[in-house]
């Protein structure tokens, strides 16, 4: 069965979590897209090299690194990804990922809208720039405020890149997660794609 879940919004909105609960709830396999922009920047910033060739020779011993989940490696990733060369050269990578046997979950900033626009369920998580920063500080420490201006500057990057921004699709369910618990937005996302499968393949 191929059947892809395309799960994208903001830093710390919740996605990641989410997907993995998801994959793990039904038995798809899930890939965490941020982490290949992650490894991209981490690699090109690390050893000085441009990141177009590390986009295009990127390996699973790169996805396997230590330091990708850092704010600076989340930095790296989204000065990377406004490079139009490295998101073609990772495009190909995510649309077979999505399209595999068993059913995947993908998450990122532009699966529903670029990479997988006719995935069977499109969801778009949220929350405000505040409460995603505060998650962001418990998880990393350091300056809160400082951390939030860095999610807000990571955002207006975000959404404004020329290529692929950030944005819901229009068939995308939204959930925002400012005041759900964990539990209650997979539950959330969890019948959304239930109902999804119920439905049989579509012509």
């Amino acid at each position: 069965m191929q059947f892809t879940v395309a799960i994208d919004g903001p830093a710390a909105a919740g996605k990641g979590t989410l997907s993995r609960a998801v994959a793990e709830k039904f038995g798809f396999a899930h890939l965490d897209t941020g982490s290949l922009y992650r490894a991209v920047g981490v690699k090109a910033e690390a050893e000085g090299r441009d990141p177009i060739t590390v986009a295009q020779t990127l390996c699973s011993e790169d996805l396997a690194r230590d330091d990708l989940r850092t704010l600076e490696a989340g930095q790296a990733a989204s000065k990377v990804a406004v490079i139009a060369e490295v998101r073609h050269a990772l495009l190909q990578f995510q649309r077979d990922f999505a399209r595999r046997d068993g059913g995947a979950v993908l998450d990122g900033r532009d699966i529903g809208t670029v990479i997988c626009p006719q995935a069977e369920v499109k969801l778009f998580v949220t929350a405000s720039a505040e409460v995603r920063a505060h998650r962001r500080w418990l998880e990393l420490g350091g300056d809160e405020a400082q951390v939030l201006a860095e999610v807000r500057a990571r955002d207006d990057r975000d959404m404004n890149r020329a290529d692929a921004p950030l944005r819901p699709a229009e068939d995308a369910v939204q959930i925002d997660t400012s005041d759900m618990s964990i539990e209650a937005a997979v539950a959330a996302a969890c019948e959304v794609i239930a109902a999804r499968i119920a439905q049989g393949p579509q012509g």
